[in-house]
């Protein structure tokens, strides 16, 4: 079916059996820079699931440039437990390469025993909140040394090739890059000094590797960094590499610094597939495009149109390790899906906490979390079919249970309905598409339009429910709440209504922000409309940001907090604040919001009272969990458990791992 997808590639003489790689990616399963079972479980489920490449790291070549944190192969002493990882990947048939990397700059001091980093320059990062020392010839050539030492331990270990970091803001960005490179000697200025670095150092990697192993660069395809190197300076970047004797060039987007998302649903689906494609034209080795690259579809037509010779799949694989065998075999649709939340990879590294996957309950936790065949199975009834829901079942019905889902709404998905909503948000659908997949694929009965009480329950007489009656929407207690003409985000967000032209919210957490975005965005143009205007030149540049950004309604958020958005992930907040920007959101801190009346918002500011009036008023307040059934059942002795909000609200991977375990724990006494 993906005919390219699945055909053989060489990259030097090593044949890989097709063009899916799994890329470097941080996981963080130890504190100690060393490998143990968490990685060992984590990297055999990738090779089982049908990846042709799998590259392990980052993976230091010192202490000051990697710290206490990431995995490291400074000293001989790692060798063993790397040959183990090796064996592990190269059983169930991938192939396995080692990325090796040094922050410079980016190196946090508290990560390397207070010890101030080294950098080509001495310039404050950002990244890292420091100012690196710079770098003395003698470091230059010793940190060259350690890259190919640990080059040479990677072979010994069992590697079958190697991949030098050259983006994300790393050591070697770091000296191409002219805003942080403000060296006087032969290693800056021009740009054949700046590059003098990463151009020696694969000169020296491939002297001391040989001309027949695997050699492979990442980089960066633009910086996104304003004064920094474009996709017009990468290509000849890129044919440096070439010329030193890299066998193919892995692309990705810009740094950790970037204003440019390069990560979450903002970025649209292989997005920066042109910055591959613009290293293609310029070499003659093997390409490798990255970044938001989902289905199967979309990987085989960025390899069919030209694009580049393989395809990254990181938080892809993340998502659903089997991706590979499932697209091979015809069984796309059961695809566990990225919906690119980064709230279980991105915004876990930058919290310095282990990876682990909204969506997907056993990533991270592959030793411990099989599901096994029951040898007692159970009639389960699964009462709400929201993500707990759906996953509880599902679960129960690998586990060989016999199960039933009640929802009492029109169709399954639960709040993730409302969730997939707001702009940029409609991939969280994809969870429905797996869920109903998996349903079929289980043969598992699911009744809509079921309201279930006591006697229903007693009717059914299951050996076990799960109960997933999910959460309602808060009130406050202020005046003019309980008013029907106030509305809930929920109520907003899943039926669209009509709005005026002045909108409040009250509150500014996650909800009340995206609630916001979603109203603001009401009236502006689609990007099909967008990209009309465009090709035909009918409005002016400055006209056609107007219109992507300005609608029917003026939003006004208000938050008693002196800060908004406290439940929004690292990675992810800045981008939704950005974006409320651009739409022209008023956002109002500290202000306590005393009553509403006719749409007359009445709040109290540094000890001022103030009013104003809208034409719709927008409750985003919180919600609490709905525990009808789950209170009565407790006096009847039935064996249930409670999952989901209705334990207490929470994020989606709340409701999805707890839906998990408790089908996992059926058996449990």
């Amino acid at each position: 079916m993906y005919n390219y997808l699945f055909s053989p590639i060489k990259i030097n003489r090593l044949e890989i059996k097709n063009r899916i790689a799994y890329p470097s990616l941080g996981l963080l399963y130890s504190y100690d820079s060393k490998l143990n079972d968490r990685y060992y479980n984590y990297f055999k489920e990738r090779a089982l699931g049908g990846a042709g490449l799998i590259t392990v790291g980052p993976v230091g070549v010192d202490f000051l440039g990697s710290g206490i944190l990431a995995l490291s192969l400074a000293n001989d002493d790692a060798i063993p437990s790397f040959q183990k990882l090796t064996g592990i990947i190269k059983a169930k048939g991938a192939k396995v390469w080692i990325q090796l990397f040094h922050a410079g700059a980016y190196s946090h001091p508290f990560l390397i025993d207070n010890q101030t980093p080294i950098a080509p320059s001495a310039l404050y990062s950002k990244y890292s909140r420091t100012t690196p020392k710079e770098m003395t010839l003698d470091d230059i050539k010793q940190v060259q040394k350690s890259f190919v030492k640990a080059a040479l331990r990677a072979r010994k270990a069992g590697f079958d090739g190697v991949e030098i970091i050259a983006s994300a803001g790393y050591l070697i960005n770091q000296f191409l890059s002219p805003l942080k490179n403000k060296r006087t000697d032969e290693y800056g200025g021009s740009f054949e000094n700046r590059i003098r670095f990463p151009k020696e150092l694969l000169e020296m990697l491939r002297e001391s590797l040989g001309s027949d192993y695997p050699l492979t660069v990442r980089m960066a395809g633009n910086d996104f960094v304003p004064g920094s190197n474009t996709d017009a300076e990468s290509p000849g970047i890129a044919k440096v590499y070439e010329k030193a004797g890299v066998d193919a060039i892995n692309v990705t987007g810009g740094w950790h610094e970037s204003r440019t998302p390069q990560l979450p649903m903002d970025l649209p689906k292989s997005a920066y597939a042109f910055l591959a494609l613009n290293i293609k034209k310029a070499v003659s080795v093997p390409v490798i495009a990255s970044n938001r690259i989902s289905t199967p579809e979309m990987a085989e037509k960025i390899l069919s149109d030209g694009y580049a010779d393989m395809v990254n799949l990181g938080r892809v694989l993340i998502a659903d390790p089997y991706w590979p065998k499932k697209a091979f075999e015809g069984r796309a649709d059961e695809i566990r899906p990225c919906v690119a939340c980064s709230q279980g990879c991105t915004d876990e590294i930058f919290s310095g906490r282990p990876v682990f996957c909204i969506g997907n309950p056993r990533a991270g936790y592959e030793g411990d979390r099989e599901i096994e065949k029951t040898d007692f199975p159970k009639r389960v009834m699964v009462v709400g079919a929201g993500p707990a829901g759906l996953e509880a079942a599902i679960t129960a019905a690998m586990a060989g249970h016999h199960v039933e889902i009640f929802e009492k709404e029109k169709a399954i998905g639960g709040q993730l309905i409302i969730a997939a909503a707001p702009p940029n948000k409609q991939e969280l659908l994809e969870f429905i598409r797996y869920y109903r997949a998996i349903l079929h694929k289980y043969e598992i009965p699911f009744f809509l339009n079921t309201e279930v009480d006591m006697d229903f329950i007693k009717k059914k007489n299951p050996d076990f429910v799960i109960i997933a009656e999910g959460a309602e929407a808060i009130i406050p207690s202020f005046e003019g709440a309980a008013n029907v003409s106030v509305m809930s985000a929920w109520k907003v967000l899943k039926e669209n209504p009509l709005l005026g032209r002045e909108v409040a919210i009250i509150g500014g957490g996650s909800v009340g922000l995206e609630t916001a975005l979603f109203v603001a965005a009401k009236g502006t143009i689609s990007p099909e409309i967008l990209h009309f205007l465009f090709t035909y030149k009918a409005e002016s540049i400055e006209r056609l940001r107007e219109l992507m950004f300005k609608g029917s309604c003026q939003v006004t958020v208000y938050e008693m907090l002196p800060k908004v958005g406290i439940d929004v992930g690292k990675s992810t907040k800045w981008v939704l604040l950005d974006n409320l920007k651009r739409y022209g959101v008023k956002i109002k801190t500290g202000a306590t919001v005393t009553s509403i009346k006719d749409g007359v918002v009445v709040f109290e500011k540094d000890g001022i009272k103030n009013k104003k009036q809208f034409d719709n008023v927008i409750l985003a307040s919180g919600s609490k969990p709905v525990q009808r059934l789950s209170t009565a059942i407790k006096k009847m002795g039935i064996p249930f458990a409670a999952i989901g909000d209705c334990i207490k609200p929470g994020k989606i991977d709340t409701a999805i791992h707890g839906g998990f375990l408790a089908a996992m724990n059926i058996d449990t006494p």
